[in-house]
C-alpha cells in the first residue's frame, strides 16, 4: 500500500477507486481494499464477496462481460466517522449490443487505515442515502 493511501481522506480515496474502476487496472482496483475486504453486491441478488481473490474474481467476471466499460463517480460525500456514500454511473456495451446500458447505483463505504474495509453497492440511491447516514451516526 502506498503511502498516499495512508494520507489521503476517505472521499478523496473513494473518488480514486472510481477510477481505478473505470481504468480496467485490476490492481490498482484491488489496492482500495485489504486482504479481509467485503464487497457486498446481496442488494443487487449478487452475491458478497469477501478478500482479495473473490474481489478481483467479481470485478474481472463483471467488467470482463463487456465489450466496453467506463465508470464515473457522480456524487462522494463523506459523512463522517469513515463512512462515504457515492452514486456512480457504469456504462457498458456487450459485444453484438446495438447500444450501451447505463446503471447508476450507489455505494457505502466504510475506511479504515485507508483502505475499504467494508462497501455495499445498491440500485435504490434514497435507500442507501439514508443507509449511509445511519450507519455514521451509529458510529459515532
Amino acid at each position: 500500500m502506498s503511502q498516499e493511501h495512508i494520507t489521503a481522506s476517505a472521499v478523496e480515496q473513494a473518488r480514486r477507486s472510481f477510477e481505478a474502476a473505470d481504468s480496467g487496472d485490476y490492481e490498482w482496483m484491488l489496492s482500495f481494499y485489504g486482504p479481509e475486504s467485503v464487497f457486498d453486491m446481496a442488494p443487487w441478488g449478487l452475491g458478497t464477496y469477501v478478500g482479495l481473490s473473490a474481489i478481483r474474481s467479481f470485478f474481472e467476471d463483471w467488467i470482463g462481460a463487456f465489450e466496453e466499460f467506463s465508470m464515473r463517480a457522480d456524487e462522494v460525500v463523506d459523512l463522517g466517522q469513515d463512512v462515504v456514500f457515492a452514486v456512480a454511473t457504469q456504462v457498458a456495451r456487450s459485444a453484438g449490443s446495438p447500444g450501451p446500458m447505463r446503471l447508476q447505483h450507489a455505494a457505502v463505504s466504510v475506511w479504515e487505515g485507508g483502505v475499504i474495509t467494508r462497501v455495499v453497492n445498491y440500485p435504490d440511491i434514497d435507500a442507501a442515502r439514508a443507509t449511509a447516514e445511519q450507519l455514521a451516526a451509529s458510529r459515532r
